[in-house]
């Protein structure tokens, strides 16, 4: 059986385009969106700003929302959409070995609230509409996908 080496771990986003979305925290909304993109948001200790320009500019420029014709053509500013963002750790499970994944790829807290931070911030300087879940909480999902139109992004 091959061994496993660990080696650069990129940045993780699981984009759902939506037509809404919402994050509760217990009986408070924390994030509610119409048409867009919701955004499931890993990062890893080895993630920087290059990840997070690379990814904010990627899912700003996405041409995914149909034209006059249908065509996947149009990008969130061109249809008035937003995007809901939520961190998940869990986007690093590796379950290879054993029946409970380990998630040791994911970043620590300490690490992974500045960079979530500043890819909110990175997403706002690019004119999107932005909200939020609650780093951290324990949190119910809502969502819409539309299509379903579904993506994985590295980087």
């Amino acid at each position: 059986m091959p061994v496993r080496t660990r080696t650069f771990t990129p940045m993780r986003i699981l984009l759902q385009r939506v037509s809404r979305a919402e994050v509760r925290v217990g009986d408070r909304v924390t994030g509610r969106i119409g048409r867009g993109f919701l955004l499931l948001v890993g990062l890893t200790g080895s993630d920087g700003e290059e990840q997070l320009v690379w990814m904010a500019d990627k899912v700003a420029g996405l041409r995914l929302f149909g034209d006059a014709e249908g065509k996947m053509n149009l990008d969130l500013a061109e249809v008035g959409g937003a995007v809901l963002v939520v961190s998940q750790f869990t986007l690093y499970g590796d379950a290879h070995k054993g029946r409970r994944p380990s998630f040791v790829d994911a970043a620590r807290p300490e690490v992974a609230i500045p960079l979530y931070e500043r890819f909110l911030t990175h997403l706002r300087g690019r004119g999107l509409q932005v909200e939020t879940g609650e780093f951290g909480a324990m949190m119910d999902v809502e969502l819409v996908n539309d299509g379903p139109v579904t993506l994985w992004l590295e980087r």
